[in-house]
């Protein structure tokens, strides 16, 4: 297994891509294991579009997702920022866009899935069950990604 690698120190962009581990969440109008949602902290989030959940969208977001008690420095990147995600398990690199917060970082310090020896710790992005599906299976919950700006 390989070590995750750093992630900086807060409010610097990351451009340079890191793992992680993402999870997947509802949000918007009813969609596939979905029922409806509200449309998450930006009011465009829908479960059924290429979108994902940053924890550190906002200072209001920042403050509950709490991702620095883990030992991650994340920038401040608002709705609308673009992410390239990578599935580390399947090598399938999609596009999304933030459109709410989360996930709650501060819950999972430490916890890693792992594929072909590489791990993503910490959850740090929440991915729509339409993004998250296009590089892994909805059942698997979790899965690492590698993520870049």
């Amino acid at each position: 297994m390989t070590a995750p690698e750093p992630r900086g120190e807060l409010g610097v962009n990351p451009l340079t891509p890191f793992t992680s581990e993402a999870s997947w969440f509802c949000c918007g109008a009813a969609w596939g294991p979905c029922g409806a949602h509200g449309g998450g902290a930006c009011g465009t989030c829908k479960s059924g579009s290429m979108q994902c959940a940053w924890p550190n969208a906002s200072a209001a977001c920042f403050n509950e997702t709490r991702p620095d008690t883990c030992g991650d420095g994340l920038a401040r990147l608002g709705c609308g920022h673009g992410f390239s995600v990578t599935g580390v398990c399947s090598g399938t690199a999609i596009s999304v866009s933030i459109a709410d917060c989360g996930p709650n970082t501060q819950l999972w310090c430490g916890e890693q899935t792992c594929c072909n020896g590489t791990c993503g710790t910490d959850r740090l992005i929440d991915l729509t069950p339409a993004a998250f599906s296009a590089i892994a299976s909805l059942s698997s919950g979790r899965t690492a990604v590698s993520v870049h700006s």
